[in-house]
């Protein structure tokens, strides 16, 4: 009874009346899933909004239809080229056939994506320029908009056409007319939104489409003839769209989003009644009926889409979308079924999610929406949420996602290429846009909060072969990872209104009733924080445009001693790790060189399409064991139930050898392959193909830099195939304390509720780590220093006497090697994997966050100073560490008769 809130009996009274669940399979979706999504075993895949995931019948229906039959160019006249234009053909009056339209009323003109699909609006719309005598055309589109449809306002400022933004809300409050002597004007005027937003799953009325263009609503007043874009690429991934109803002048979509497969295979739906007044400047094969190449003459074919379709389509592809269409009908009924299949799970999840309170009342998460979630028509399959700590702080987008890794749940994270959206909803202005991007952060990034402000948010999205499993395991994640620690009561009661978080009030509301199922609320008495995610090991967090602010600046001429009072400085540990991502090899002293610890990160291993690989997607990476042997100049690798095999440290780079380009993180570096012998060894252990690659060194030096700002002795610092810096500092003291930590936490949940059936009976009940933790192992048992040592991979391992202290040094002194530190290391989910077995626990950096305030800092990174030879001095344990604080607090030596800490 413990789960019963979260169960699929309380999952199916709480769906709203009319939204079926599962397409009709009497065992749930599990057979479905198990046969056409095998892949999806362990996975929590909630970023269908994203891209949907494509069945397996559909590959093999497709794959068998090229297997057998032969497709030629649809532009040449043999009948292998004639079957690809007639299927082409077909496919066209399956997409109308799908939008319940026909030939007569609409075109379809294949794209790229609804992206190509968009640019092509722009450029060809039949716009009226500023500074002619007749009224000129405007751009306008709702705020609450796709990147790619905010961009056209590029194009159309480049034809001297001016765009105006309009907010959700304003479109509401204009539905004056025209004056009766402006209605007659023709200048045409064209208005953009989405049928469903793709940042928080509104849907927007489809009816503003006849209403604009019978002139009943303006998005501005403006005398002319409006015509409607409509971005239907997020809502009919899981709605129907019916253009015999609602019949707007431009449709783009992208198939990805439906099918999941084709990518890169979009159309642009037009109206026939638009289509004849669009303009073309370029003319690509196949779309002239006939042009001169000595003279300025062209005339386009007389069909829109092949006036408009530049080349050769890619008709492989577009073949595709056939089975696709027959496969989703077969799986699922149709787009309607797929409709009330998503929103009963968000809407369950939204009714759970939005009721999880803490001890103190205040809300789990905030939730982004401007309606309730009870009704398909004006709500889609997506939640945009951010996770609040108890005080009402937002924990950074970056933390969750990385958590939610460590379960093995996708999520999508920043702010979704609607940035209108974000700031109306986030409550970011557009000073805060700017500013934030001066200090480094951008689209895309993983910097998620800014003077403790967040700049994006959490998403997830349901798609049609989504399950109640799915919303259940992301649930037990959010109440695994923030109240697993506490004593947190679960009232389980029937309510009538949902006590949500709120949101600004601009907001568009098209709910004014609150019809929702009995909820949750949890409390808690100690928060456990969400840590940040990084790209690799360590992720040098803020980045390089940051860098000057964080980082201290240091006196040259700053005598480098220790703490006042304090016991010396050692180094009591040294690694250095051959291979990338693979097992740390110990040593008591080692060469410097410029890029660090000699052979520290010369290779890595690299899958079968070249790309890195490390312990994130193959932590067996850790078994692997590689040793220098500087004296038979030889790297040798062990792991256990192989052979033992050698590679050569010279660099015997020839002309034999094919030197490519490969990433790491987003750093270009030269490398060369390591041979087949070495690659099949690698590729046995790990049980997939893979290949060893070594930095090239007579372009390494090039290669592989980083602009360090506020280094003194350096404008570009040479790197090996490391991710930030050349060092990675750790402090003994500071593991001790993560240490003490982990080992005081704990792991009880005591859910009450109070149901229905039995009013007046409650009941507690221990919820132990086996329930919480579905996904990866927990910890066991308490850990040894030495393993908390070797999971933070560090180079330098230093005995200090307080924890953390190290975060306050500007630079450091190790018998000749000076080394400036350059910043944090802020932690991802490979230290919750064990380096002696492999085996992944998210007890480590649930522990990291709680223990540093929702950071998951820990550890520094450093850079050598000036160094006059590659091979300058070396490192040793037992060496004694001089920092120098940051902005030269004063400091004093230890006295004499302090003990000196042995390695």
């Amino acid at each position: 009874m413990a789960g019963e809130p979260l169960s699929f009996r309380a999952f199916c009274a709480a769906r709203p009346a009319g939204c079926e669940y599962g397409y009709g399979h009497g065992d749930g979706l599990s057979a479905l899933r198990d046969r056409e999504f095998p892949r999806l075993r362990g996975i929590t895949y909630l970023d269908h909004a994203g891209s949907a995931l494509f069945p397996e019948s559909l590959l093999k229906a497709f794959t068998d239809d090229l297997r057998n039959n032969t497709y030629g160019n649809p532009h040449s006249q043999n009948i292998s080229s004639k079957l690809t234009y007639d299927t082409i053909e077909h496919v066209r009056y399956r997409i109308l056939q799908h939008f319940h339209t026909t030939a007569e009323d609409y075109t379809i003109i294949f794209t790229s994506g609804c992206t190509a699909a968009l640019k092509l609006i722009a450029e060809s719309f039949p716009w009226i320029p500023e500074g002619t005598k007749q009224p000129s055309s405007r751009f306008c589109y709702l705020t609450d908009s796709h990147t790619s449809v905010v961009g056209m306002r590029g194009i159309t400022a480049s034809m001297n056409v001016l765009s105006v933004p309009i907010k959700p809300k304003e479109i509401l409050l204009a539905k004056s007319r025209l004056p009766a002597e402006e209605q007659n004007c023709t200048t045409p005027h064209l208005f953009s939104y989405p049928a469903q937003s793709n940042f928080s799953g509104t849907k927007y009325p489809l009816s503003w489409i006849q209403d604009i263009k019978s002139g009943r609503l303006c998005p501005i007043k403006l005398p002319g003839k409006w015509f409607v874009l409509l971005d239907a690429a997020s809502y009919v991934s899981t709605s129907p769209l019916d253009l015999g109803v609602h019949q707007a002048d431009f449709i783009p979509i992208s198939f990805y989003k439906i099918f999941g497969f084709p990518t890169g295979l979009g159309a642009l739906l037009v109206n026939n009644r638009i289509a004849p007044f669009l303009r073309k400047t370029y003319f690509g094969g196949g779309t002239a009926a006939a042009y001169l190449a000595g003279e300025d003459f062209y005339f386009p074919r007389k069909s829109i889409a092949q006036r408009f379709e530049d080349g050769t389509v890619s008709f492989l592809d577009i073949i595709a979308l056939k089975h696709g269409f027959d496969v989703l009908e077969k799986l699922t009924g149709g787009m309607e079924k797929i409709k009330q299949h998503t929103f009963a799970l968000a809407h369950y999840t939204y009714t759970v999610l939005s009721n999880l309170k803490y001890a103190n009342g205040a809300p789990v998460v905030r939730i982004y929406s401007d309606t309730d979630f009870s009704n398909p028509d004006v709500q889609g399959p997506i939640i945009n949420f951010n996770v609040l700590d108890e005080n009402g702080q937002v924990l950074g987008f970056s933390q969750v996602d990385s958590m939610a890794s460590l379960h093995n749940i996708h999520v999508r994270t920043g702010c979704f290429c609607n940035t209108g959206a974000c700031q109306m909803h986030l409550g970011i202005s557009n000073e805060d846009i700017q500013r934030n991007l001066q200090v480094g952060h951008v689209c895309g990034d993983n910097i998620d909060l800014v003077d403790g402000h967040p700049t994006g948010s959490v998403r997830i999205s349901f798609g049609y072969m989504s399950s109640f499993e799915d919303a259940q395991t992301f649930l037990n994640f959010i109440i695994a990872t923030r109240l697993s620690n506490s004593d947190a009561e679960i009232p389980f009661q029937s309510v009538t209104k949902l006590t949500t978080e709120s949101v600004p009030d601009d907001h568009l509301s098209f709910n004014k009733e609150d019809k929702l199922s009995p909820i949750l609320q949890i409390s808690d008495r100690e928060l456990r924080n969400i840590p940040s995610e990084a790209e690799t090991t360590g992720s040098w967090q803020p980045p390089e445009p940051e860098a000057e602010s964080m980082r201290a600046t240091v006196s040259e001429t700053a005598v480098p001693t220790c703490r006042k009072g304090g016991k010396p400085i050692t180094v009591a540990k040294i690694y250095l790790y051959p291979i990338k991502s693979c097992s740390a090899f110990e040593v008591t002293e080692w060469p410097v060189g410029n890029q660090g610890l000699l052979y520290d990160r010369n290779w890595m291993v690299v899958n079968q399409n070249g790309v890195c690989m490390t312990q994130k997607q193959e932590p067996r990476l850790c078994l692997v064991n590689p040793s220098i042997d500087l004296k038979q100049k030889i790297m040798v690798i062990q792991a256990e139930g192989m052979d033992s095999i050698s590679v050569p440290l010279e660099d015997n780079t020839g002309k034999e050898d094919v030197i490519c380009e490969s990433k790491v993180c987003s750093h270009r570096v030269k490398t060369y392959d390591c041979g087949e012998r070495i690659a099949g060894w690698l590729s046995t252990f790990l049980g997939r193909p893979c290949r060893l690659i070594r930095q090239s060194s007579d372009v390494k030096s090039k290669s592989h830099q980083k602009n360090t700002k506020g280094l003194s002795s350096a404008t570009n610092i040479s790197l090996s195939l490391v991710n930030e810096a050349q060092y990675l500092l750790i402090n003994v003291a500071s593991i001790l304390q993560l240490k003490e930590h982990i080992s005081a936490s704990t792991t009880r949940l005591v859910i009450s509720f109070s149901s229905k059936e039995t009013p007046d009976v409650t009941r507690t009940v221990m919820v132990t780590e086996k329930h919480l933790a579905s996904h990866s192992a927990v910890l066991k048992e308490p850990l040894e220093i030495e393993e908390l040592i070797r999971r933070f991979r560090a180079n330098i391992v230093i005995s200090a006497p307080e924890s953390f202290e190290e975060e306050e040094w500007a630079e450091i002194s190790i018998g000749a090697l000076q080394f400036q530190v350059v910043g944090p290391c802020s932690r991802c989910q490979i230290i919750c994997i064990d380096q002696q077995s492999g085996e992944r626990n998210k007890e480590i950096l649930q522990s990291l966050s709680a223990a540093r305030g929702r950071k998951t800092n820990f550890g520094i990174y450093l850079m050598n100073q000036s160094m006059c030879s590659p091979f300058s001095d070396t490192l040793s344990v037992g060496s004694q560490v001089l920092p120098v604080l940051k902005e030269n607090t004063e400091i004093q030596p230890p006295t004499s008769s302090e003990e000196k800490c042995s390695g």
